[in-house]
């Protein structure tokens, strides 16, 4: 039985979703999100928005502008739905089709659709988008009757959404973030949309992909990575793929060592780990290293939340706080935002951990990443508020 220390473990970890060696050469946008499988996408502009944040720490030379070209380049990344909403690689399209269709069946069942949801509207959405091409939501009827709130759609917004998660519909572009929909034919290529995949091979190549940039990782973990497979499905491909995988056992953040699953060329992943410079760095909150927090607390002993749906009056910190993270240690909490107006990034706040000591180098290592950060979206003046 492999034993894996806690240390190696973090590293292993960090190298899977390439933040040990963030580059500093010339970029290549759809590699990335090859390499990470998916990227999730979100509106909040705190400084950035997250799928941007998350880009450019796999490479400073990022700007927020090349995924928006990336996307209206056609056949090479579609939009959907993993555990949230997310950029994928077209390739990953034929395997989400069993996917598409859960999505849609749960969709069927929900009570918010089935109140919103006009079916008859569908045909009629097709013809527009056959006739004008891409369209947004604003080009239809969206206004809004009766009572209003956060999560409330109007019928055509409702039906557009719809006939997106259930694969009718898909991406175009987006201009400012707003969304412009295309009937799926007009976007993914003809040989990747009409592919048939049985569900025996998407499952395969999902728990595959999943174990490839996990490393380790037990089943629930597995499922949890796409969003897509139940626990009996992926308990069965490991049943049913014993060459794929070895049990092996990691040290976790109790000093514990429990049982869970590796890619049979783990011990050659762990020789090839090497000496790195230990810098810090800025993580979004969304940023796929992180998003599972069960399992970061157990490799990172880090207990995260993003506090943004918590009311203000009972928020443990604010808004929204990046982790910091230096070599393979969370060390710091970091409140930023952005004033695009004046062009200046504002420090508001921070919290170290409990036993980290703070000093100079720690301090002027933050500031080099500050830096950095901020010439993402082209500011230079920081302001510690």
């Amino acid at each position: 039985m492999i034993r894996i220390p806690n240390q190696d473990m973090r590293l292993l970890w960090l190298k899977s979703n390439f933040l040990l060696n963030t580059k500093n050469e010339k970029i290549d946008v759809l590699q990335i999100i090859k390499d990470l499988w998916f990227i999730q996408i979100d509106s909040i502009q705190n400084v950035t928005r997250a799928q941007h944040h998350i880009l450019r720490s796999r490479n400073n030379r990022y700007k927020e502008y090349m995924l928006d070209e990336l996307l209206l380049e056609k056949w090479k990344i579609f939009e959907h739905f993993t555990h949230d909403a997310s950029v994928l690689p077209v390739e990953l399209y034929p395997m989400w089709k069993w996917h598409f269709q859960r999505i849609k069946e749960k969709i069927d069942k929900s009570k918010y659709y089935k109140d919103l949801l006009d079916e008859n509207k569908i045909e009629e959405i097709i013809n527009r988008f056959k006739k004008e091409g891409a369209l947004q939501s604003l080009d239809f009827n969206s206004k809004l009757s009766g009572q209003k709130g956060l999560w409330l759609k109007s019928t055509y917004k409702t039906t557009l959404d719809y006939m997106w998660y259930s694969w009718i519909l898909a991406t175009a572009y987006r201009k400012k973030f707003r969304k412009y929909y295309d009937l799926s034919e007009n976007i993914i290529p003809n040989n990747i949309l009409n592919k048939k995949i049985s569900e025996d091979q998407q499952t395969d190549y999902l728990c595959t992909k999943a174990l490839s940039i996990l490393g380790i990782a037990n089943p629930k973990e597995i499922k949890n990575f796409w969003g897509s497979l139940n626990i009996n499905e992926v308990n069965k491909w490991f049943r049913n793929n014993k060459e794929k995988s070895i049990e092996i056992e990691w040290e976790n953040n109790e000093w514990n060592y429990i049982k869970s699953y590796a890619t049979a060329d783990i011990e050659k992943k762990i020789n090839e780990i090497k000496k790195i410079n230990k810098k810090i760095q800025i993580i979004n909150p969304f940023d796929p290293a992180i998003r599972d927090r069960t399992r970061l607390k157990k490799i990172f002993n880090f207990e995260y939340k993003i506090e943004i749906f918590v009311p203000k009056e009972k928020r443990v910190r604010w808004y929204y706080v990046y982790p910091v993270l230096l070599w393979c240690d969370f060390i710091w909490r970091i409140e930023i935002q952005a004033d695009r107006k004046i062009k200046q990034l504002n420090i508001l706040n921070f919290w170290k951990e409990k036993w980290v000591v703070w000093n100079t180098e720690k301090q002027e290592k933050l500031d080099k990443e500050l830096i950095n950060f901020a010439l993402l979206i082209d500011i230079k003046d920081i302001k510690w508020l």
